[in-house]
């Protein structure tokens, strides 16, 4: 299987440098090949390949000269990913679904900025560093080790000035087959924003709302920045000082969903849950801060992967299942719910439901 493993980096002054170069050169390189394609199409109706783009770059280096700097492998990856958001795109349109959008151009102001390093990367533990072409032996901490091959990695800037490396283990494992399951042993499973989670045993687990607890700071250090000169030192210290609050959010974040799904991966071998259309859902103007917060996708995300891990089955449910609606005793369906109905009454059977409670029990 493949598996990856995050550390984080302390490069030098240099080699900070050498990484930013690297960055600029690749989003440089992602965004002419866009527009070259682009341009392409509209005049010969003709699309280029990725070897066509790659072809280019001898000649781009001449006229660009800072391309040179950069790892050569890096940038013919960028067209890589260029091509992947061209396969996902056609997929989409292919399906009839709602489309993830046309490839659009990379800002400098993105949220993260990386770039990949397929290979002639070298992991040494007893030193610990990793060596990096073009960049050297940059320092780096291994919390734990990893057995296996590497493939490939990944160097990730944030905006909070720290770096980070992902790098893409093969270590030889088949995924485990799918353990048997029952009704003692599997679980349905209900998100919300209320509760985080309704369990079908009838637990229940409380919504954190980190992005909400750090509001008020977040608010504080946006108004900071404002008032600062643009280009002034004191501006990119307030700049840093609210991207660290940013990234404390999102480190907050995963650490709870981490933990949260390893625990009910552990401790069932079945789960139900529902699929959801959350970018439909983040439409709606007074609850999208709240499902932006409590990130549902990056949830199941986290389910599905360590489900394949562990060999446990997960059954997602389709998002038009009328469950919150639907008794779990006779079935009888409300069309007539509510969202502010938290608690009702089956007009069938008058049993009182909760509607999390009993969204999980009709998923399992």
């Amino acid at each position: 299987m493949l598996r990856a493993f995050r550390y984080r980096l302390y490069p030098n002054q240099a080699q900070q440098a050498m990484i930013r170069k690297t960055v600029d050169a690749c989003r440089f390189f992602y965004n002419w090949a866009l527009e070259t394609m682009k341009i392409t199409y509209e005049t010969t109706r003709k699309t280029l390949s990725w070897f066509d783009l790659n072809n280019r770059l001898v000649n781009l280096k001449e006229d660009y000269p800072f391309l040179k700097e950069a790892y050569s492998q890096s940038l013919q990856q960028a067209i890589k990913r260029l091509h992947l958001a061209f396969q996902h795109f056609f997929r989409w349109v292919a399906q009839g679904n709602e489309q993830p959008g046309y490839p659009k151009f990379k800002r400098r102001k993105a949220y993260r900025h990386s770039f990949d390093v397929p290979q002639f990367f070298i992991v040494n533990f007893f030193a610990r560093c990793v060596k990096l072409p073009k960049i050297g032996m940059v320092k780096t901490i291994f919390h734990r080790r990893f057995t296996g091959k590497p493939r490939t990695c990944s160097i990730i800037s944030t905006h909070s000035g720290k770096f980070f490396i992902s790098i893409v283990v093969d270590d030889g494992k088949r995924p485990p087959p799918k353990l048997q399951t029952s009704s003692q042993t599997s679980v349905g499973v209900d998100v919300g924003l209320t509760t985080y989670i309704t369990l079908s045993t009838g637990e229940k687990v409380g919504n954190p709302r980190h992005l909400r607890n750090a509001l008020k700071r977040l608010q504080c250090l946006h108004r900071r920045l404002s008032k600062k000169m643009k280009g002034s030192c004191n501006r990119e210290k307030a700049r840093q000082r609210l991207a660290c609050c940013y990234e404390r959010v999102v480190n907050q974040r995963m650490d709870f969903q981490h933990k949260l799904s390893t625990r009910l991966i552990r401790e069932n071998q079945a789960i139900m849950v529902e699929s959801l259309n959350v970018s439909s859902m983040m439409r709606i103007r007074h609850l999208a801060k709240s499902i932006a917060d409590v990130a549902w996708s990056q949830f199941l995300q986290m389910l599905r992967y360590k489900a394949e891990w562990y060999g446990v089955t997960l059954v997602e449910v389709g998002r038009f299942v009328p469950t919150s609606k639907c008794c779990h005793g006779c079935s009888y369906i409300n069309y007539e719910l509510s969202l502010t109905n938290r608690v009702w009454t089956c007009p069938a059977c008058s049993m009182s439901l909760d509607r999390d409670l009993n969204a999980a029990k009709i998923s399992s």
